[in-house]
């Protein structure tokens, strides 16, 4: 099957969460927001985080996830709470090679709703979909083998930790090599 044709909902929930597609206008100014506050927290593990974009950055990034994500191409989700309405961060099945099929989840968190479960249940109910809706046979995540917060989700989660990958790629600013945990579930 054609991947195009996949009905993949623009929204997923969960106990707690909403899951959705980036389709709204002004998305990029809550997103935005929540770079700027988890802004030292980021900055030391992605690249696109080595700067605070201009909203407008921002809000370019989502639409163009959103074109992504009519494509078939990756799948970006923003996670908001159910109850309050909170922005907690966002969550993706990126990486998608249709051939096999596979995909590897990335994600962040807004700093100040960390500590409380949220990735976890979000990742959860990303890799419950991609395993029994879009029937992907393997699911990645991969971090880099210092970040122990982001290692923690998929050992949580029963991920099996594949191997790390030594000097495999760069810090998020560039300046050293790092180590790359591969986890994975089939």
């Amino acid at each position: 099957m054609n991947p195009i044709l996949l009905n993949v909902p623009p929204q997923i929930e969960t106990e707690r969460l909403i899951l959705r597609a980036p389709l709204q206008s002004g998305d990029g100014s809550i997103v935005n927001a929540a770079i700027k506050d988890s802004f030292n927290e980021l900055k030391a593990w992605l690249p696109f985080a080595q700067n605070i974009p201009a909203v407008e950055e921002t809000e370019m990034n989502l639409r163009e996830a959103h074109i992504k994500f009519l494509k078939r191409e990756s799948f970006r989700f923003l996670i908001f709470h159910k109850n309050t309405n909170d922005f907690i961060g966002t969550a993706s099945l990126q990486g998608i090679n249709w051939d096999i099929p596979k995909c590897e989840i990335g994600y962040w968190i807004h700093t100040k709703f960390g500590g409380n479960g949220y990735m976890i249940e979000a990742v959860k109910e990303l890799t419950n979909f991609g395993l029994n809706q879009i029937q992907f046979k393997r699911i990645e995540i991969r971090c880099e083998s210092a970040n122990i917060k982001s290692r923690s989700i998929p050992e949580k989660l029963g991920f099996e930790l594949e191997g790390i990958l030594k000097n495999e790629d760069l810090s998020a600013d560039g300046r050293k090599l790092t180590n790359t945990c591969i986890y994975a579930i089939t």
